[in-house]
């Protein structure tokens, strides 16, 4: 896993000034009062995370990274899964979210946990912590609820926040439910406050209204200043937030999506967006990040900025064997490492973007083979030629390749050895063009 390091091994004098310089602040409350509740320190903080998914993303992991941030500064870190918050789900700016089943709630709630303890360290005296709102919001009758938490929140208050001012005017409107999920994600605070001392609150930027919730309604009841700290809404080049209900997640968990395709994610990144986001999910020191800033302006083309990020929050999400894999899977598709070393998991991922068959349903498939068929057959088959003599023509040329060896036969056959993971078969036309055929079931 990538080195995770503290704001002084950073090159910072506090951890506040390192996540601004990161920028992984977009609002708090008032600076200076933030400032010294952390410099005065150690405090207790915490961040939801609702199961709304059986597993988070990248837009997620900024929450996560502020956290272990904040955690190897000192500060004691508690990580709130919704199983409560989760059942209804907080307002989005697209209309009403579909309510999922109990059971599959709480389900994702317990994937979340083992998911999210991956990345904040469970050792020391700053252990994080873990707790569901569902052990305390469950407890509530409806009277109960409304006579001591509901009386506390003022109904014109409520309406102002932003979210739901702009679903209040379009033509889906909103729920009662989850109108009222700012009022259950604000007495979640006033209970790890009074039960916890919780006195900082983070999340990302589209929470602040609900985390103001909680900080107002701390200080109604107990007449105490806390502190809340929003993370941004990081995007892509094109402006569009990375989050499942852009239908662009980049998902945390392997099974969702392969660390092959989260490696390239990174390594795909624009040179306008590779230093801001080295700087938001690496904990890379300063000087380095600066290193490689003035390596991109020197030299673009040599990518190595893109290089280092995805390494970095690859190894960081799925271990450093994970990511050399993934090195070596996108090398070896162009000749510069062995295939046969691939996994079946890691060669399929990579070749994901050869498909070339329209399913009925839409989908795309990989064009089949079969043993004994001929490889210029296949070379057709697969895209890289629109004839057969064309593709003979590139093996009297020396330009056409299985699984990186050169074809020197017109005439040659597919064997079973060719079938890499006994699946597949990687062919290759000159230095770029590439073509994946999967064996015949």
């Amino acid at each position: 896993m990538a080195k995770v390091t503290n704001y002084k091994e950073a090159g910072f004098s506090s951890v506040l000034e390192e996540l601004e310089w990161r920028g992984l602040i977009a609002q708090s409350t008032d600076r200076e009062r933030l400032s010294k509740a952390l410099s005065e320190g150690p405090i207790t903080f915490y961040c939801g995370f609702d199961p709304t998914a059986p597993s988070i993303h990248i837009g997620n992991l900024v929450s996560l990274l502020v956290m272990r941030h904040l955690q190897e500064a000192g500060h004691h870190p508690i990580v709130l899964v919704g199983g409560a918050t989760g059942l209804i789900g907080d307002p989005r700016q697209s209309g009403e979210r579909t309510l999922n089943p109990a059971e599959t709630v709480a389900q994702w709630t317990e994937k979340l946990r083992n998911q999210i303890s991956r990345f904040l360290r469970s050792d020391g005296e700053n252990a994080a912590q873990y707790v569901s709102n569902y052990d305390w919001t469950s407890k509530y009758s409806a009277i109960d609820f409304l006579r001591d938490v509901g009386k506390n929140f003022r109904v014109g208050t409520m309406l102002n926040k932003d979210i739901i001012a702009r679903r209040l005017n379009s033509e889906d409107g909103i729920s009662f439910a989850e109108f009222s999920y700012q009022v259950l994600q604000g007495n979640d605070f006033l209970h790890l406050y009074e039960t916890k001392n919780a006195t900082l609150q983070t999340g990302g930027n589209d929470q602040w209204g609900n985390l103001v919730s909680g900080l107002d309604l701390i200080h109604h009841v107990h007449g105490v200043d806390v502190n809340v700290m929003t993370s941004p809404i990081i995007t892509d080049s094109q402006g569009k937030k990375f989050g499942k209900s852009e239908g662009n997640a980049m998902w945390l968990d392997g099974s969702m999506l392969s660390p092959y395709k989260f490696y390239q994610f990174w390594y795909n990144q624009p040179d306008s967006e590779a230093i801001k986001l080295l700087k938001v999910f690496t904990f890379l020191p300063k000087e380095r990040i600066e290193q490689l800033a003035q390596a991109q302006q020197q030299d673009p083309g040599a990518r190595e900025a893109q290089k280092v990020l995805a390494y970095e929050v690859t190894s960081f999400i799925h271990g450093e064997e994970a990511a050399q894999q993934a090195i070596e899977a996108s090398q070896a598709l162009f000749g510069r490492g062995e295939l046969a070393k691939l996994d079946e998991q890691t060669l399929e991922a990579a070749l994901e973007g050869l498909k070339n068959v329209d399913n009925a349903d839409g989908t795309k498939a990989w064009a089949s083979a079969e043993e004994g068929e001929e490889v210029v057959r296949a070379a057709v088959d697969g895209g890289l030629f629109p004839s057969i003599s064309q593709a003979m023509k590139a093996i009297r040329q020396g330009g056409l390749y299985v699984n990186n060896n050169r074809v020197e036969d017109p005439n040659q056959v597919l064997t079973q050895s060719d079938f890499l993971a006994g699946r597949f078969v990687l062919l290759r036309r000159g230095k770029k063009s590439l073509a994946a055929l999967e064996a015949n079931k």
